[in-house]
């Protein structure tokens, strides 16, 4: 049986990977070929995405691929959702992209609904209302004038931008497009009235693409850097949370997922969108998925808190800090991870501890406190957010799958089966290449539905571990304490 290698190019918030997949029958073996930061410059009172030095390192990391004398069938992208990318009729780059991080769009969305009311957005997207959607990007950039989008004669997203700059061909693919909330999910188009609203056109953007279609094969400036052929470049799911719930392993419809990383996103899997009263009351967002499905899901700030709390502590590795969370005192303090103060402070422990502060708690003092804080106010956030969910879904919720780098994180997903009451069941904390690398195989022939994908990756996995809920009674009184805490009670 012919063994099928892929090149998956896995881009995150803080860093991108280069990634070597061999399929060999039912077995799936993932190589990182290389790794690099995904560097954001602080400029004139923005930051930037450095596009250019991302590309630079993907280019390398294909022709690390190429340098063993390795054939691949195709290169797949995905990358974090929002953020573009500008380009001129010559087809140069007309600017750094501003990261979605950028203050530029605070207070953007009310000045935005002055024009088209919160409601009616939301009904004609579906998307949860957050200050970084590309819609108030595009927004604020227009209301201060900005060259290069008066410029751009194509608008690409940040995995459709890296595509393009290797194959030379422009196109959106669905579900990266739609995170931006402005796409109608029920004709899986462009939403003419907001573009109008914006002073865009569906022409500014490449041809709409579904997830499993060609792009096109590497430029020969590309082939020339990288050593490859002319190897194609397929469009997989290429929203990074798109292609981790593509490789969730699930046997049946009845599941959530919690895509667990710097963002946790938790959700279900939907054939249809679901905007409604409801979902709207509770900001849910209705992104795309693969073969037409809708992710209908709920952004919370995940592994962020912790990730900025360690920059602060360079001298403890995860391991102490995980040890000395397990021997603090449980339930002393909590907060709302999704609280505006902890979107990006310059301390993330200063701002816990003007939470606790505000909320009258006591205030972490150690390493170990601030760690326990972290993990148990982010599993009762995840319960807050599993009793939303049951009100929405079409089918049971009967178990979550934790799926990418948090998969590995045994304390908080005991406390997440503990703190929701179902049994939490892992996944690869390789899910986002995982899928991306399905979705190459699919277009490639070697797979065929996405249940047959999803059954391949069942079988190719060997760490996957459960968790039982126990002790009940303790934390629905924490939940409660909780709900009071973040004034949801």
């Amino acid at each position: 049986m012919a063994i099928h290698r892929f090149a998956a190019v896995d881009l995150g918030a803080t860093s991108g990977r280069v990634i070597l997949a061999a399929i060999d029958g039912d077995e799936i073996t993932l190589e990182e070929i290389s790794r690099f930061p995904d560097p954001i410059i602080e400029m004139q009172g923005h930051f930037y995405w450095d596009l250019p030095a991302i590309y630079k390192s993907v280019i390398e990391g294909l022709g690390a691929i190429a340098a063993r004398g390795v054939a691949i069938e195709s290169v797949g992208i995905d990358t974090w959702g929002v953020d573009f990318a500008m380009f001129g009729r010559d087809g140069a780059l007309l600017r750094l992209p501003y990261c979605y991080r950028d203050p530029h769009t605070d207070g953007a969305p009310e000045k935005f609904f002055e024009r088209m009311p919160c409601k009616t957005l939301y009904e004609k997207t579906g998307i949860q209302i957050m200050n970084f959607n590309s819609v108030f990007q595009f927004d604020s950039l227009r209301r201060n004038g900005c060259s290069a989008l008066e410029a751009a004669d194509k608008i690409l997203f940040i995995p459709d931008a890296l595509a393009y700059m290797l194959t030379g061909n422009a196109v959106t693919e669905y579900t990266i497009a739609s995170t931006a909330q402005m796409i109608n999910p029920r004709t899986k188009q462009w939403d003419t009235d907001i573009l109008n609203e914006l002073g865009l056109s569906p022409e500014k953007f490449g041809r709409m693409t579904m997830s499993g279609d060609m792009i096109g094969t590497l430029t020969a400036e590309a082939q020339r850097l990288t050593g490859l052929g002319a190897v194609p470049v397929v469009a997989v799911a290429s929203h990074d949370t798109g292609s981790a719930v593509a490789a969730v392993p699930a046997e049946d419809d009845n599941f959530a997922y919690l895509s667990s990383g710097t963002w946790s996103l938790m959700g279900i899997e939907s054939k249809e969108p679901i905007i409604d009263e409801r979902s709207f009351a509770m900001n849910f967002t209705n992104e795309g998925g693969v073969e037409g499905t809708v992710r209908v899901l709920k952004n919370i700030c995940g592994m962020w808190l912790l990730e900025r709390c360690r920059a602060e502590w360079p001298e403890t590795n995860y391991s102490e800090i995980a040890t000395a969370a397990e021997l603090s005192e449980p339930f002393r303090s909590v907060i709302n991870p999704d609280a505006p103060c902890f979107a990006n402070p310059l301390s993330m422990t200063e701002a816990i501890a003007d939470y606790c502060r505000r909320t009258g708690q006591p205030v972490p003092e150690s390493v170990g406190q601030y760690a326990r804080c972290i993990f148990e106010s982010l599993a009762l956030r995840y319960r807050q957010v599993i009793e939303m969910l049951k009100t929405l879904s079409p089918h049971p919720i009967e178990k979550l799958y934790v799926i990418g780098g948090g998969a590995r994180n045994e304390m908080l997903n005991r406390f997440t089966a503990d703190a929701t009451g179902i049994p939490v069941e892992t996944g690869s904390s390789e899910s986002t290449a995982l899928g991306n690398v399905m979705m190459q195989a699919k277009h490639a022939g070697v797979a065929g539905s996405v249940a047959e994908m999803r059954g391949m990756i069942r079988a190719s996995l060997a760490d996957s571990r459960r968790y039982e809920p126990t002790d009940g009674e303790k934390w629905q009184a924490a939940y409660e304490m909780y709900l009071r805490r973040t004034g949801e009670a």
